[in-house]
């Protein structure tokens, strides 16, 4: 008699062939997913992958542990995460302003913005600054403090805590309040006190600039854009420009990941949500409290470093709950959990290979989320 398929080979057929549709239609050259159902000795985990990881200059198909480019996923996976472990150590707390983050003088308006509002893109801040074409003439030690007074320096586009915008400006102050209060770059902190304690710090890192594959050598990454400015196509070299002009390593970009990393990781967030899992530098309760969407702020879907569903025509499809957390990168990387239902998917592409300019993951998104959680939930439960 012939033994039937495990639901789990069946559910990784079938998220591979929604990246192979994904690959034929143009979305993306390649792309790799994470699918995590249920918590602790229940938990099921399965990946799978698909595609060209380069098209160019020579094509390259995509292997399971290639890397990716996670862009602003960096943000929670990194960033926030980092800022829990300065609370419960006590060196920040959730409601201290930018003075004492930065430990300098800060005027007007500015004073008001604190590290909740910077989680929570509500500081005012403008989305996003041009910074790399001033940062190209200036020696490479002063950069990240250049950038902060620049940012120092912009006008507000609202009184803090009154709007949401979508800001990196915003955690680039993030990442530059964890090395003040730490005195060791940003990498160097998530790497020993959010990446490491869960053994996850070869599979997610930062790739710093100027040593590149010498951090690496051994590891192929998926290819991402053709840069108009850097002359070639980018490969395990970040690609968002403000980022790689400040050294590789920031608060709202620069981290690389692949498909096992991220799907461990961010399964693990969904149990550390639940009380199955501890992070031990990590509160509770302050974990808790970030993953909480912000009620406060005008027309706002942001948690503290995670999003939540937009109503409408949200990314994450109709069927995640309200109460799930995520975030999108520009790169075409994105997750979401949901604490209802126990699930979390993952979808890592290099959309932006060989240009930013194509945009179909933004219709694709939802669809793979849609037909992902219709197989997992096929009475709708």
């Amino acid at each position: 008699m012939k033994q039937e398929k495990p639901p789990l080979l069946l559910l990784q057929k079938y998220i591979k062939k929604l990246l192979e549709k994904g690959v034929s239609e143009g979305v993306f050259p390649c792309a790799a997913a994470g699918i995590v159902r249920g918590l602790g000795k229940e938990k099921k985990e399965v990946t799978c992958h698909y595609g060209s990881a380069a098209l160019y200059p020579q094509k390259r198909k995509l292997k399971k542990n290639d890397f990716f480019d996670l862009a602003s996923l960096t943000k929670p996976l990194a960033t926030t995460l980092a800022i829990l472990c300065l609370i419960k150590d006590k060196k920040i707390d959730v409601d201290e302003k930018l003075s004492s983050l930065l430990e300098k003088k800060i005027k007007g308006e500015k004073r008001k913005i604190s590290v909740q509002n910077l989680l929570s893109h509500s500081s005012g801040l403008p989305a996003y600054r041009e910074y790399y074409k001033i940062l190209r003439d200036i020696e490479s030690k002063k950069k990240n403090e250049f950038v902060e007074n620049l940012i120092l320096q912009e006008p507000l586009e609202c009184d803090p805590g009154t709007r949401g915008i979508y800001s990196d400006l915003g955690f680039i102050l993030l990442g530059r309040t964890i090395e003040i209060k730490t005195g060791c770059t940003l990498a160097q902190y998530v790497e020993e006190r959010v990446l490491g304690p869960l053994n996850l710090e070869k599979k997610i890192f930062f790739n710093p600039l100027f040593e590149g594959r010498k951090n690496h050598p051994k590891i192929d990454f998926a290819a991402t854009e053709k840069c108009p400015w850097r002359k070639k196509i980018l490969c395990g070299e970040v690609h968002d420009d403000n980022c790689y002009s400040m050294g590789g390593a920031a608060g709202h970009s620069g981290l690389f990941g692949n498909i096992e990393g991220v799907t461990t990781y961010t399964g693990m967030i969904l149990e550390m949500w639940k009380g199955v899992k501890e992070h031990p530098n990590i509160n509770k309760r302050d974990f808790d409290l970030f993953l909480a969407r912000q009620q406060k702020i005008p027309g706002s879907s942001w948690a503290l470093g995670f999003d939540t569903p937009a109503i409408k025509e949200s990314s994450s499809g109709v069927y995640f709950s309200p109460r799930s957390v995520g975030h999108l990168g520009y790169t075409g990387t994105s997750f979401w959990i949901d604490p209802e239902k126990d699930v979390v998917i993952v979808l890592l592409s290099n959309r932006v290979h060989p240009s930013r300019e194509n945009v179909k993951i933004r219709k694709f998104r939802p669809y793979f989320h849609d037909r992902a959680m219709e197989i997992l939930f096929p009475q709708g439960k």
